[in-house]
C-alpha cells in the first residue's frame, strides 16, 4: 500500500477526481454490451459484471519539509477474464515509481496471477525503497520512552527532528506460490522465498538541509546512534545487512470477494526462517505469524463489521533490529510489512513504535458502504470506515543495559501496555478492487504520538 504521511511537512495531493479522468481514458473494454437489460426509469441499476483488463492510476504528489517535494505515480492494472469471477480477478499487476528530491521513495512492481501455473496463484515483488527518515523509537514499546519535546523547534528541550530517524536503504524481491488442497478449494498451502537487503546509517543531515536557509537541522546525535554508543544495537548490525526468509505456511480463505469481501474467515499460519547459511547475519531466526481475520454482513450490501488479529513471535535464534519491525505473511501486496504503528497495524500511532521479538495487535472496523453509482462506465461506490487497533509487545528484545546513567530517561525498564487509537476513514473504490482509502487515527497515549492521516490504496485487510 502506498501511504503518504501527514504528520510533518506540508502535503498536497491532487483530487481523487482525476481518477475518473484517468481511468476514462484508459480502460480496455472488453464485456458485451447487449448483455445488460435495459431498465425501468424507477429501478436501481445493477453493477456491471467487468472483464478483460481494467486500469486504476492515480498521481502521488505531496511535500514534507525536510524530504522535498514528492512526485510520481502508481498505477492497478487488474485482469477479470471472462468476468465469471467478478469481482474477484484473474491478474494484478500493480507499478509505482515515487520519490522525494532528498532521495527517499518508492520504487515497485508487484505482480500476481491465477493463470501461470495451473492449479496455484503466482506472487512476484520487486521493490527498492529509500528512505532518508526511517522511523525509530527503541525496543519493547514502553519499555523505550519517547520524548516529543525533543523533536519539536522551540521547544527548550529541542535537539534536532530527525532524533528518531536513520537512513535506510531497503530492497526486497520475493516469490509466493499459494497452492489448493484438491479435498477442500478453500485451504490452501503457501511457500515462498524472499531476498532482503537493508543498508542503515544515521539520517544525512547535509542532505537534509541542501537548499534551506533557515531551520536547519543540526549534527547532532540520534537515538539510533545512542543505541549503538550503548552497544544495544551491536557493532555487527549497525550498517544493516543481507538475508533470505524460506516461508511455508496453511491458509484458510472462504472470502466472498478477495479486496472487499462481505463475509468469510481468512486465517494464516505462517512459519519464516532466514538460515545463517543464506545471510551475512551473525544468527538466523526463526518466526511464527498467525494471523486471523472475519467479516460479518451486517446490512447487506450497506453495513459490514470486520476485525483482525495477529500474533507473531520468534521460536528461535536472534533477528537483527534492522529486521524486527518486519511482520510475515504467507504473501502480501502491500510496499511496506512492517510495525507496529503506522499505516498497515496501528493507524495513528507513531510508526514503528511498538517494535519487540514478538508482538500482538488487533484492528476492529465498522465499513459503511455510503453511495454507490455508475460513472464512466465503471462501478464505483463511497464510504466510510470506523475503527480501533490496539497492540503491544508479548515478547521483549533482550539487551543489557548501558553502563553510562544518562540511558535512564530513555529506558524506563517497564512492562508494554496496549497501545490503542482510534479513528475514521474515507472509501472510494472503482469495480471492487481499485480502492482509494484516506485513514486519519487518533493516538490515545502521548507515548504513541498525537495522530496520522494516511492516503493510500485498499482496505487495511
Amino acid at each position: 500500500m502506498k501511504t503518504i504521511t501527514f504528520n510533518k511537512g506540508v502535503s498536497f495531493l491532487l483530487a481523487f477526481f482525476f481518477l475518473f479522468i484517468l481511468s476514462a481514458s484508459a480502460q480496455q473494454q472488453t464485456q458485451n454490451s447487449n448483455s445488460t437489460k435495459k431498465k425501468k426509469k424507477t429501478e436501481k441499476k445493477e453493477e456491471q459484471v467487468k472483464k478483460g483488463w481494467n486500469l486504476g492510476a492515480l498521481p502521488v504528489i505531496s511535500f514534507d519539509s525536510d524530504l522535498g517535494f514528492q512526485y510520481g505515480a502508481l498505477m492497478n492494472l487488474y485482469n477479470y477474464g471472462n468476468g465469471k469471477d467478478y469481482p474477484n480477478y484473474r491478474q494484478s499487476l500493480y507499478m509505482e515509481v515515487s520519490q522525494f528530491t532528498k532521495k527517499s521513495g518508492i520504487y515497485r512492481v508487484n505482480y500476481n496471477t491465477k493463470d501461470l501455473v495451473k492449479g496455484m496463484r503466482v506472487y512476484f515483488d520487486l521493490s527498492y525503497m529509500p528512505d532518508q527518515a526511517y522511523n525509530f523509537y527503541g525496543f519493547n514499546g514502553y519499555d523505550a520512552f519517547y520524548n516529543a519535546s525533543l523533536i519539536t523547534d522551540g521547544d527548550p528541550a529541542y535537539l534536532t527532528r530527525v532524533y528518531y530517524k536513520y537512513q535506510r536503504k531497503f530492497f526486497r524481491f520475493k516469490i509466493d506460490v499459494q497452492g489448493n488442497f484438491k479435498s477442500n478449494k478453500k485451504f490452501h498451502w503457501d511457500a515462498g522465498i524472499g531476498l532482503y537487503n537493508m543498508k542503515v546509517a544515521p539520517a544525512d543531515i547535509t542532505l537534509l538541509n541542501k537548499g534551506k536557509t533557515n531551520n536547519l537541522l543540526p549534527d547532532v546525535p540520534g537515538l539510533y546512534q545512542k543505541y549503538i554508543d550503548w552497544n544495544i544495537i551491536p557493532q555487527s548490525e549497525k550498517n544493516g545487512g543481507t538475508f533470505t526468509v524460506f516461508k511455508a505456511g496453511l491458509e484458510y480463505d472462504s472470502r466472498d470477494n478477495e479486496a472487499n469481501p462481505n463475509k468469510g474467515v481468512w486465517t494464516e499460519v505462517v512459519l519464516a526462517a532466514a538460515p545463517r547459511f543464506a545471510s551475512n547475519m551473525a544468527d538466523g531466526f526463526m518466526k511464527l505469524s498467525i494471523t486471523h481475520r472475519e467479516y460479518f454482513t451486517l446490512i447487506k450490501n450497506k453495513l459490514l463489521f470486520d476485525y483482525r488479529v495477529g500474533a507473531q513471535i520468534n521460536l528461535s535464534g536472534h533477528t537483527p533490529f534492522y529486521a524486527l519491525p518486519l511482520i510475515f505473511y504467507a504473501r502480501s501486496t502491500s510496499a511496506y510489512n512492517e510495525g507496529l504503528g503506522g499505516s498497515g497495524t496501528l493507524r495513528g500511532i507513531l510508526r514503528n513504535r511498538v517494535i519487540g521479538d514478538g508482538v500482538l495487535y488487533g484492528n476492529f472496523e465498522i465499513r459503511w458502504r455510503a453511495y454507490s453509482f455508475r460513472f464512466i462506465n465503471q462501478n464505483f461506490y463511497m464510504g466510510l470506515v470506523g475503527f480501533f487497533d490496539s497492540g503491544t509487545v508479548i515478547q521483549k528484545v533482550k539487551f543489557s543495559l548501558p553502563s553510562s546513567p544518562s540511558w535512564n530517561s530513555y529506558l524506563p525498564n517497564k512492562s508494554d501496555g496496549l497501545h490503542n487509537s482510534l479513528g475514521l476513514g474515507f472509501i472510494i473504490a472503482m469495480n471492487e478492487n481499485f480502492i482509494i482509502s484516506v485513514n486519519h487515527g487518533q493516538a490515545m497515549n502521548a507515548q504513541d504520538g498525537t495522530s496520522g492521516t494516511y492516503v493510500g490504496l485498499n482496505y487495511m485487510f
